[in-house]
């Protein structure tokens, strides 16, 4: 919109909600972070600017156009689209463009068939070309017990008097959290800690989940329909404020912090981790993908110090990684969601991977179905029928 784009902006009812408070949040954390490294000096940029501000943010959501789900969009006489769930995050959608002589599905992020408070994605059928991500193309996600091991790091964290800290993204993978930690407390596998939800946006998406129980898992969905408000229970404590937030460097007792972002890259996560980092009587676990270059990558890959806001801090804390909670599928799965097309794909375009999972993917595509695979560089050009 800043380059002067002033069309509609497609998108489903609850991503058109969500979207209400990421945007302007994320410009505002921007504007934070510019700020904070203008006042501490610790960027090469002088003066650090924000990409867009929250202003910007809240002026684009005024082009915001709500589709539901399967609702087929015309957009011309011959172009129409129909949002199909992809069973990410909710409101998630794989975009299926028709055209009078060809079907184009890009699949944006693709869930995995087994979820714990959204629905799995749709089955799709036919499509000539498809456009799908390969995040975790060249890796499979731990068979494990997720339970059972969440309540094992919760146990010996508590143990040592230690804190669980646990960077999360804000929409999806807090409320799943969220989602396990409850059922864990009311069977009494875990001991009852005060829990810390530091993330303005994800308090702020709970009620937007209620709002779209058609997007809700069974298990989910059952437990909405005895309470109201599925993820906020004792002992849990949501923290909006910045002053709020500080309270918790106070805190030497067990509990539990959830915070963004999800990959240490911003957020109050990295003051949390500033301050609990350097403690071997605490926990970080990491629940997502973590990409390259990013802080929660080091951690993850070992790092023995991190640097946050121009300092380096010992990593004397446990580090943990539990990527059975990723809500991207895994190839194996990917490769299960393709073998339920009737037809054969003209093409395959995979995007969203780094190299090495992108081209993994393509070859494991070709073996188990002998589908024309390609992998596209930044700016490729396509043209199809």
């Amino acid at each position: 919109m800043k380059l002067g784009f002033r069309g509609p902006v497609y998108c489903t009812p609850a991503t058109a909600e969500l979207l209400g408070l990421m945007l302007p949040d994320s410009g505002h954390l921007q504007e934070e972070d510019a700020f904070y490294a203008n006042k501490k000096r610790f960027t090469k940029h002088d003066p650090a600017l924000p990409l867009y501000t929250e202003q910007d943010a809240r002026e684009v959501l005024s082009f915001l156009r709500p589709v539901d789900f399967y609702s087929k969009q015309p957009l011309t006489p011959d172009f129409s689209f129909t949002y199909r769930r992809a069973g990410h995050i909710l409101g998630s959608a794989m975009i299926e463009i028709v055209t009078k002589k060809e079907t184009v599905l890009f699949t944006g992020d693709l869930g995995r068939p087994v979820q714990y408070i959204t629905k799995k994605p749709d089955e799709i059928h036919n499509a000539d070309c498809i456009v799908l991500e390969s995040t975790y193309g060249n890796r499979l996600h731990q068979r494990i017990d997720v339970r059972e091991t969440l309540k094992e790091i919760i146990r010996r964290t508590a143990a040592s008097g230690g804190t669980l800290l646990v960077p999360a993204f804000a929409i999806g993978r807090t409320q799943e959290l969220l989602f396990l930690l409850r059922q864990l407390q009311e069977r009494n596998e875990i001991p009852e800690l005060p829990v810390y939800i530091d993330s303005p946006m994800a308090i702020h998406s709970l009620p937007i989940y209620n709002r779209y129980p058609i997007d809700a898992s069974i298990e989910l969905e059952a437990l909405t329909r005895r309470d109201s408000t599925p993820f906020l229970y004792p002992p849990i404590q949501a923290l909006e404020t910045v002053e709020q937030s500080m309270t918790l460097n106070k805190i030497n007792y067990p509990s539990v912090i959830v915070s963004s972002s999800g990959m240490a890259t911003g957020g109050r996560i990295l003051h949390h981790l500033k301050r609990r980092i350097d403690d071997h009587r605490n926990t970080v676990l990491f629940i997502g993908f973590q990409a390259e270059g990013t802080k929660g990558r080091f951690l993850v890959d070992g790092a023995q110090e991190i640097k946050i806001h121009g300092q380096f801090y010992k990593v004397r804390a446990q580090i943990e990684y539990m990527d059975a909670l990723s809500c991207h599928a895994d190839y194996e799965e990917l490769l299960q969601w393709l073998g339920q097309f009737r037809n054969v794909p003209r093409s395959i375009f995979l995007v969203h991977g780094e190299q090495s999972a992108s081209a993994g993917l393509a070859d494991r595509i070709r073996e188990r179905f002998g589908w024309n695979v390609h992998v596209p560089a930044f700016l490729d050009h396509v043209e199809v029928p």
